[in-house]
């Protein structure tokens, strides 16, 4: 296949940038969107979870046709690319409307924000979707399975995530506006990269060959991925939603209940967390992977974040509590946003990559819009701290599930020359 070598450190890192920009437009989205609707526009907490709830309903639309007709697509050069190049122009154009909520409903007559917050974060949602599964799509289009195809989504993790901390610290230190408008360039920068990566119009013969034998859609497996998967994204994305309410209800003196506080705190959480979520998979996941399979070693990540979030629920009453809980929580970040594709790509017909991912995302987007009913109990009342009990059972129910998908391992070999890596 007509392809960078998937030995190659620098092939693995432009391959990975095209996902790296969309990751980057998520992680503006999780720092700066709540606090910006919670603090500029005055939103309840209830209403920032409707906005939020744009995002998922974009998916549930655009994901499976989008990867669809990936599979099928060739325009410029590329199966994955016009779609990759389309949500880097239109994911930057949302991020900067992001600060013009209130300007865009007044030019269109709109007096509720809530409409027009929703309207743009479902163009944005809608954006990175358009892009995240053909990134995906790419890594597994270019990596062989086995070893390789997880040094490659390990890879797309860790350049995310290092990026993703950028975003945090950006948002925390100099404030959340300058973070959007860092976005804005970054995100179509990165997406740009997809110009230098040579994709297949098909796979090759001899790869396709290989794969008829143990690729076929294992439809049984898949329904226990997805299932599980689920459970995860509905714990994680009630966190990246609603932490702004914890943050405000036990962490920031009413007294010092500003923007800037709170918005600083809620940063500096996601940043750490992102931190060992970009380390684990570049050091440690791959390792692990090969000794002990992907599916244990997934199982494992989650159930320490799930005993990280029941353990903020109860004691977490600090900042540097908090912080410090939110690093434990970042060993199964690291491990949702990498093993889950991997294990995957390997249990589907890979002619259809881009369609299964798009099927795969639906396992996010769905829990995603689930999450609307935290913001309701929160509301009427529950204490913040119910968030990240729910999260925490969540993420209990989903190592459980995991451990139920067929685990073929590695060979014992194997581990030897990822270690020489």
């Amino acid at each position: 296949m007509n392809k960078p070598s998937p030995a190659s450190k620098a092939s693995l890192v432009l391959n990975s940038l095209p996902a790296t920009a969309m990751g980057f437009a998520l992680c503006v989205q999780i720092s700066a969107l709540s606090w910006l609707l919670s603090t500029r526009y005055h939103l309840a907490i209830h209403e920032i979870g409707i906005v939020w709830a744009a995002g998922p309903v974009a998916g549930m639309l655009g994901q499976v046709l989008v990867g669809l007709s990936s599979d099928r697509t060739w325009l410029w050069g590329g199966r994955r690319r016009p779609f990759i190049l389309l949500a880097g122009i239109t994911s930057s154009l949302s991020l900067y409307l992001l600060t013009k909520i209130d300007k865009l409903a007044g030019a269109l007559g709109i007096a509720d924000l809530v409409i027009v917050a929703g309207a743009v974060a479902l163009a944005l949602d809608l954006s990175i979707n358009i892009g995240l599964n053909p990134a995906r799509a790419l890594i597994a289009d270019l990596t062989p399975e086995g070893e390789s195809r997880t040094r490659g989504f390990s890879w797309m993790q860790a350049m995310s995530g290092f990026w993703g901390v950028v975003a945090y610290l950006i948002g925390a230190f100099i404030g959340n506006e300058t973070l959007i408008q860092a976005g804005c360039l970054i995100v179509l920068v990165f997406a740009c990269a997809t110009l230098f990566v040579k994709e297949a119009p098909v796979l090759a013969k001899t790869e396709t060959a290989h794969a008829s034998v143990s690729t076929g859609t294992e439809w049984p497996e898949l329904w226990k991925i997805w299932i599980a998967h689920g459970f995860a994204w509905f714990g994680i994305q009630a966190i990246f939603v609603y932490l702004i309410a914890f943050v405000q209800a036990y962490l920031v003196p009413a007294a010092a209940a500003g923007a800037a506080a709170s918005g600083k705190v809620v940063a500096v959480s996601f940043a750490i967390m992102n931190v060992v979520g970009f380390i684990v998979p570049a050091l440690a996941l791959p390792r692990a992977s090969g000794r002990f399979g992907r599916v244990r070693v997934h199982a494992a990540c989650l159930a320490l974040m799930a005993g990280a979030c029941l353990a903020i629920a109860l004691f977490a009453r600090s900042q540097a509590s908090l912080y410090v809980l939110m690093a434990v929580a970042g060993i199964g970040w690291g491990a949702v946003i990498s093993l889950p594709f991997a294990i995957m790509s390997e249990k589907i017909d890979r002619q259809r990559m881009g369609f299964f991912m798009g099927i795969f995302n639906l396992s996010v987007v769905i829990p995603q819009l689930a999450t609307t009913q935290v913001g309701f109990l929160l509301a009427k009342g529950a204490g913040a701290h119910t968030l990240f009990l729910i999260s925490g059972t969540a993420l209990l129910i989903s190592c459980f599930l995991w451990t139920l998908v067929a685990d073929p391992g590695a060979a014992p070999r194997q581990l030897g020359s990822v270690a020489a890596r």
